[in-house]
């Protein structure tokens, strides 16, 4: 699609998400527990869990969602499907090959799932979002409930952390990652479906709708997120904040729908800020995120290749030695300068090279 003929908000919430989205990464990269952060390292894990935690991975899941509903209206089954079989390849090389936290394979599956309700209303899609986060989150407060009831609440909580050791080859974290493929990767996806499905709903919903496209006419939506869902998001973020203080089994349990209704409520105020940015001519420098935006897939990729290149202990060997506050301001480093160098990659290509090689891979070539 030519630059000109572009929707301006996705870019820019995309762009922004990616920074956000690596802000929260960096306690997998770095290896840090979040209840052990102490002094500027606990405020600096504090900002992320309220300002952070949730909010960007689920902008980005909304758009991966507002994207593939897109791309399935206009080119149908055989396309969508080639395109994101081929990034649930990439998704599990990236997780396989490079870092275990990948998403993009996980996006790719589910995307899948979307063209079973494509026809519906925005009220339907809607709802059947609703009904998926409503099961998911009640599943969860059920598994908190039951921990408590069996006596477990004092048990130390699970880190989701892989697990490394500074003698560690490159082939002996290969190795680690193809034993637990199962258990990790199919079983996070199995067990994230209702949650991304919902998030892919809502993504379809904006984009039946065109509230990304068509922003100008979607202000009094954007006025209520900014007044209603923040507000919720960043009270939660708050609640959990104070959860990562603890190391109790309960506490880790219950951070997580609290990091995912939270998330979910700050990253649709978010939306409806940058909305009412735009529509009043005042994005500003939030502009230039549109140029990572259009580039998310080569960013992601980069900073898991940078971020493992400094950490993991076949490269810089950095693991476990750094707290919340340098992690976060080399992550602002990274996601930042890679502001710049999208600006000038896309003045010389209409595409970054990860996209440009996707494409090649997805489209048919014009004889």
């Amino acid at each position: 699609m030519p630059v000109r003929e572009r929707a301006l908000l996705p870019d820019v919430l995309r762009g922004v998400a990616l920074l956000g989205i690596l802000t929260v990464n960096m306690q997998d990269f770095a290896g840090y527990l979040e209840w052990r952060q102490t002094g500027l390292d606990r405020v600096a894990q504090v900002l992320i869990d309220v300002f952070a935690n949730g909010r960007f991975i689920s902008i980005f899941a909304m758009l991966f969602g507002w994207g593939a509903y897109g791309l399935y209206r206009r080119h149908g089954p055989a396309l969508f499907a080639r395109r994101h079989l081929l990034l649930f390849v990439l998704g599990t090389a990236h997780h396989l090959l490079l870092w275990h936290g990948d998403i993009i394979g996980s996006y790719a599956a589910l995307a899948l799932l979307l063209p079973w309700v494509t026809r519906w209303s925005v009220r339907g899609l809607l709802g059947f979002g609703a009904a998926l986060g409503g099961w998911w989150v009640l599943t969860g407060l059920l598994a908190v409930w039951g921990t408590a009831l069996d006596g477990q609440s004092g048990s130390l909580r699970f880190t989701g952390l892989p697990t490394l050791t500074s003698a560690m080859s490159y082939a002996d974290v290969l190795a680690s990652r193809l034993r637990d493929f199962g258990t990790e990767y199919l079983g996070s996806l199995i067990y994230n479906a209702p949650w991304l499905l919902l998030l892919f709903c809502l993504g379809a919903a904006a984009a039946r709708a065109e509230v990304l496209t068509q922003p100008q006419r979607f202000g009094w939506l954007f006025r209520r997120l900014v007044a209603f869902a923040l507000p919720l998001g960043l009270g939660l973020g708050v609640a959990l904040a104070y959860l990562n203080t603890r190391n109790d089994l309960t506490a880790g349990l219950l951070a997580v729908p609290v990091r995912m209704v939270g998330g979910l409520l700050g990253g649709l105020g978010y939306v409806g800020l940058f909305g009412l940015l735009l529509n009043r001519g005042r994005l500003g420098r939030w502009c230039t995120f549109a140029a990572t935006g259009r580039m998310a897939l080569t960013n992601y990729l980069l900073q898991s290749l940078v971020m493992t290149s400094v950490f993991y202990p076949y490269a810089g060997g950095q693991w476990g030695r750094w707290g919340a506050a340098p992690a976060l301001a080399l992550a602002l480093i990274v996601g930042l300068a890679q502001l710049p160098l999208s600006r000038w990659w896309l003045s010389r290509h209409a595409h970054g090279p990860a996209e440009e090689l996707l494409r090649r891979a997805v489209y048919p070539r014009k004889k």
